[in-house]
């Protein structure tokens, strides 16, 4: 339990509403409520033939017999996902076999009780392990590999895919097990399923059974999202509430004789607006700070622009505005020979709709569809980036016209969600420099991310995994896997449970400027506030106009003296650091090995060049040689 200057500090950060209503919802799970709230084994009931939701449903989407595409670079092979062998968190392949039962975490092989209520579903149990690893293969992101390869092969494989969907649904009954325990899973299942049965929806192999029981699952689900709303809107406002927010609005829209979809639709609208208002700034950066959860909302967006354009409707007109204001935001983070972004924030791997063979961490197919939905127009050249405006049939959305964005030199600032980037022809300087209104997820203010040449030299550590030692954990969420500074084993805030941190960070200043010779970026925080509140670190920017070479001063005012300054550095070997004191204090410069994921699950062995002072100043020259 936190001591009552944390409890009060939660308080103040999370608010009132957030605390009382996290009280409530342990309270109703103590006393067995949402057994009753969230009932399982329901019985079938239908709600439409198979062959009325034929001719009487359409969806947007791409379907088995439209006019095919030349086929990509690299095709999807349906013979290893036949075996078993699945993606996972957009990177590793994992062989679960042939009869994987839905429930065993393959990373610890534990195995959960397919018959617990949801709420008694323990998600954070080291002897269990990270549960997104059983989440992972029951999104179904992975059918769209099986319709790419399809579509291109002209072969199909619906019978294995609804083979999939019927297993899952044998051992997965209404509100139980560990797939009913996240409401964001839930969407994205059928979001996926949706997609997926529109594709197939003339095949031989969709029986009236399967369907029945597919809409039933469905339909419960969503019910399952309507009742606990709340919890993602209250107790974890991110990406996550958008996503079932979204969801419960498009239930309206693809299956309106479900008898609460007038509802949902009508509620799901609303909320998703009022989120994205909330989540996205005025300036398009989002409130998670963080590139992938970021361009999670970029996916949502397009579903919910082509959707409702499909439809006839339309959203407030400030939606498409942070829609086009985020795509400003990423695009101007973007190192545009690679399509990448720094590594920078909480990264769990989550791509929910992979319609290319473009590597994960390329940001090129889910700009590029949403610059078409507001533009008209490709933001890159062609590409394999270019195969997800297909899948999305992207055109223009009717009564909405942005301007091109093109990719241009000199500084881009966004100061409601504190980034400023300086992009030149060769190299990308990235920096933060924030103040947190909403909870910071890593401690990590006033990192610098430097590209060169389309290679990331001076980089993010990335997230690794949510669910792992404490060891661990404190590495990747804390400072030391980011380029910033310490004060001895002192994180910039103080780490409470899960992914709480207390004594939030807060930009004090930020500033850029150019000059003659250099372009000059000045900012300055509150940090360290768990050991003195009034210590600040102040770090100061110069990059050369005319060479790649930046020298780094950073000062940390009223700093104890019995704590060293530590600065750390994760670079490429290609890059050259030289350290100085103006008030000659001695240095000490570590290269150690440090750690760096740069898709989750998977972690890596990196140089790090780890700076130490007992005064409070040091000075770093970076130079790419």
């Amino acid at each position: 339990m936190p001591s009552i200057a944390k409890s009060v500090q939660l308080i103040r950060n999370m608010g009132l509403r957030y605390v009382t209503f996290r009280v409530g919802h342990e309270v109703e799970k103590k006393l067995g409520l949402f057994k009753r709230k969230f009932p399982q084994n329901q019985p079938v009931k239908s709600y439409i033939t198979l062959n009325d939701w034929r001719q009487s449903f359409k969806f947007w989407g791409v379907q088995q017999g439209d006019k095919p595409l030349s086929p990509p670079s690299n095709l999807p092979e349906f013979q290893n996902l036949q075996e078993g062998e699945i993606p996972f968190f957009s990177s590793t392949k994992i062989r679960l076999g042939k009869n994987y039962d839905w429930l065993t975490n393959p990373d610890t092989g534990h195995r959960y009780d397919a018959h617990e209520h949801w709420s008694d579903v323990r998600d954070i149990d080291l002897e269990a392990g990270d549960i997104k690893f059983v989440w992972e293969k029951s999104r179904f992101s992975y059918i769209y590999e099986v319709i790419r390869h399809d579509f291109y092969t002209q072969v199909d494989h619906a019978e294995w895919v609804f083979n999939e969907i019927r297993t899952w649904l044998n051992a997965n009954s209404i509100n139980s097990g560990p797939n009913y325990k996240c409401s964001q899973e839930i969407s994205l299942r059928i979001l996926n399923w949706t997609y997926a049965v529109n594709y197939y929806r003339n095949s031989q192999y969709l029986s009236e059974d399967l369907f029945q029981e597919m809409m039933h699952a469905i339909f419960w689900q969503l019910k399952h999202v309507y009742a606990n709303i709340n919890f993602s809107r209250i107790a974890v406002r991110n990406n996550h509430a958008i996503t079932e927010t979204l969801t419960l609005y498009l239930a309206g829209l693809f299956f309106p004789f479900f008898p609460e979809a007038k509802l949902w639709k009508k509620k799901g609208k609303k909320w998703f607006e009022e989120e994205i208002l909330y989540q996205v700034y005025e300036d398009g950066t989002f409130l998670q700070f963080s590139m992938n959860y970021h361009r999670v909302v970029i996916q949502l967006f397009c579903w919910a622009f082509k959707s409702a354009d499909f439809f006839g409707e339309i959203f407030d007109s400030e939606i498409y505005e942070r829609a086009y204001k985020s795509l400003v935001f990423l695009h101007s983070s973007q190192d545009k020979e690679t399509g990448w972004l720094p590594n920078y924030g909480n990264n769990d791997g989550a791509l929910f709709f992979k319609f290319s063979s473009c590597d994960y961490r390329d940001y090129r197919p889910q700009l590029n569809v949403l610059h078409v939905l507001l533009t008209g127009k490709d933001l890159y050249d062609k590409g394999d980036w270019q195969e997800d405006r297909f899948w999305f049939k992207a055109v223009k959305v009717k009564k909405i016209k942005y301007p091109i964005l093109k990719f241009g030199n000199g500084w881009s600032t966004f100061e409601n969600g504190g980034y400023y980037i300086l992009r030149e022809k060769d190299t990308l300087t990235f920096i933060r420099c924030g103040k947190h209104n909403d909870r910071p997820h890593q401690a990590d203010n006033l990192h610098l991310d430097i590209w060169h040449n389309g290679k990331n030299v001076l980089f993010d550590g990335g997230s690794y995994k949510y669910n792992t030692n404490s060891e661990t954990l404190k590495y990747f969420m804390g400072t030391a896997s980011h380029n910033a500074v310490m004060l001895g084993d002192y994180d910039q805030m103080e780490k409470g449970a899960r992914f709480i941190w207390y004594y939030w960070t807060q930009a004090l200043k930020a500033k850029v400027d150019d000059q003659d010779e250099f372009y000059l970026f000045e900012g300055e925080i509150t940090a360290f506030r768990h050991i003195d509140p009034k210590i600040t670190h102040k770090r100061i920017i110069k990059k050369h106009k005319k060479e790649p070479f930046w020298i780094v001063e950073d000062r940390i005012e009223n700093k104890p003296d019995h704590l060293s300054m530590v600065q750390y550095w994760h670079c490429l070997p290609l890059i050259n650091l030289s350290f100085e004191d103006n008030e000659k204090n001695p240095i000490t410069i570590k290269n150690e090995k440090g750690m760096k994921s740069e898709y989750y699950g998977l972690k890596e062995e990196t140089e790090q060049i780890t700076i130490s002072t007992k005064g409070k100043e040091i000075i770093t020259k970076i130079k790419i040689q």
